[in-house]
């Protein structure tokens, strides 16, 4: 072992010590959900840069990154120096090496989400039923209501019939108005089983008076049963009254008291963000179009669901400090509940006031410097493809590429940038884009050492071409590197193989028994 490596045993034992811990696999999404450690954070080499800085907010975090072999790990290590993180180390033998020191691996993502949803099912025994059984309540017209849990775009693509998008950290602000009379029956569900899980636990640890059910198995348990689903579906909660705003607030006070919930106040988070020591993370548990409206300066929009789903993904520094803001007192409190049993430290913050939300528009992600490189427009791309000679490479997300790019456009990794660029035709010069840019302009230098050619960036990205008007095309047209940027989920979108759905969910039940094996995760259950 040298200096520039720490081992299965260091991770682990800081892990235990609860000890703040970014171990970072630096592979594409696919690989990475075939096998990793229970706590490790997938930030891809391809768009390191800008997710790093996020992700791992102080500069001298105990990072260790690690591939399967590939050499990516080595590539990022000196990415991450060169942005001034000061304590980078690869893991010894990378995965494999974690496999061979007897550390538990995992597939899938977001798997300490998913696995705590398990244990918190096995241990509260959350209440569900099966399709079957809903739709007969449903064909009888039962008094019941069906809430979905998931994020707003997830429903519309899919949903229950008569199901209302209700976002897990909306439910107990709105379920007592979607749901009034104390005996309507209310059925909370997902594509699978962990936000149906948290969001039905949610309803009962609050103490809303009706019967409250899981459905079994979400939108897969569904079309298994051999029933179909609604698409492109728009019913969305409403406003609260005051007296039911009244009540949520209560009773989400009490669940984040009984989870160990820190309070927390604006001198409080002042304390915390001058702590160099630790790293803390604030989050807007609100709905992105509340966060966009006004927020306080510095939070990163999460609504609260989705980040009790995918905590790895915002906050990926285990250990770390997270504090909530809402408008309301539910939505924070509900979220911190969950997280404090996933085994965070997590305060929410209690005397804010409308003044303090003042910052408006979308969350950006901080980045490093823009490398300076010679633009061109979409006109002159025009031009110049009409006379030969230009190659283009299109560094945006597969899924996107494969939605619409610019004729003849080569999709490209940027992690696999030197095998890519054999696949494509050797030009006089090179264009570089992406949706906006931003990640092609990172990868302008590279393109010019290996190719020895004049390379250029779209200006402002393919969205200048398509808002020019000009041609696109369709497809998987030009692949120069292999679609692994992101993992299939076995319940994403409506053609899902019956067999990997059940797979999936048999995956799901054995949790708790990989979580044990694994023996870091920390979680408790109220």
């Amino acid at each position: 072992m040298t200096l520039h490596t720490r081992s299965y045993a260091d991770v682990r034992q800081a892990l235990l010590a609860h000890e703040e811990v970014a171990l970072v696999d630096v592979r594409e999404e696919a690989p990475f959900a075939e096998a990793h450690p229970l706590f490790a954070a997938n930030i891809p080499l391809s768009k390191l840069e800008l997710e790093v800085l996020a992700r791992i907010p102080r500069r001298d975090t105990a990072i260790t990154l690690y591939d399967n072999g590939e050499g990516l790990a080595e590539r990022a290590l000196a990415r991450l120096q060169s942005l001034g993180y000061s304590d980078v180390k690869l893991l010894v033998g990378g995965l494999q090496g974690w496999r061979d020191a007897g550390g538990e691996l995992f597939i899938d993502v977001n798997v300490p989400s998913k696995a705590f949803g398990e244990l918190v099912e096995h241990y509260r025994h959350t209440p569900s039923l099966a399709a079957e059984e809903l739709k007969q309540l449903l064909d009888a017209k039962a008094d019941v209501v069906v809430l979905d849990a998931r994020r707003f775009d997830e429903y519309q693509t899919m949903s229950i019939p008569n199901g209302v998008s209700v976002p897990g950290a909306e439910l107990v602000l709105r379920a007592r108005e979607l749901a009034p009379h104390p005996q309507t029956r209310i059925i909370v569900n997902c594509a699978g089983r962990t936000r149906s899980i948290i969001g039905t636990q949610s309803l009962v640890n609050a103490g809303v008076p009706n019967p409250v059910s899981a459905l079994r198995n979400g939108t897969i348990g569904w079309l298994l049963a051999g029933q179909t689903l609604d698409h492109g579906q728009s019913r969305r909660f409403a406003q609260v009254s005051p007296a039911t705003l009244e009540v949520a607030r209560a009773d989400a006070r009490r669940v984040a008291d009984r989870a160990g919930v820190k309070r927390g106040s604006r001198a409080d988070l002042a304390a915390w963000q001058a702590d160099t020591t630790r790293t803390t993370y604030l989050f807007d548990v609100r709905t992105p179009e509340e966060f966009e409206a006004g927020h306080v300066p510095g939070a990163r929009s999460t609504p609260g669901g989705q980040l009790v789903q995918e905590t790895d993904h915002y906050a990926s520094v285990r250990g770390a400090r997270i504090v909530l803001v809402d408008d309301d007192g539910v939505r924070g409190n509900m979220s911190a509940s969950w997280l404090a049993q996933l085994g965070w430290e997590v305060a929410v913050l209690d005397d804010l006031s409308a003044e303090d939300f003042s910052e408006h528009g979308a969350w950006n992600a901080p980045t490093p410097p823009q490398p300076q490189v010679e633009e061109v427009s979409a006109e002159t791309l025009r031009e110049w493809r009409q006379h030969g000679g230009v190659a283009v490479l299109d560094f945006t997300s597969s899924a996107n590429y494969v939605k619409q790019h610019i004729p003849g456009a080569w999709w490209t990794l940027r992690a696999d940038l030197a095998q890519a660029l054999q696949a494509i035709p050797v030009a006089g010069r090179y264009v570089l884009t992406c949706g906006s840019s931003k990640l092609a302009r990172l990868a302008v230098a590279e393109v010019e050492a290996l190719t020895g050619k004049p390379v250029f960036v779209l200006k402002d990205g393919t969205a200048s071409w398509i808002a020019a008007g000009l041609e696109l095309e369709h497809g998987e047209s030009h692949l120069a590197s292999p679609r692994i940027d992101r993992y299939r989920r076995p319940y994403e979108g409506t053609d899902a193989p019956r067999e990997a759905m059940q797979a999936y969910l048999d995956w799901e039940y054995g949790l708790v028994e990989q979580l044990a094996r694994d023996g870091t995760h920390g979680f408790y259950v109220i």
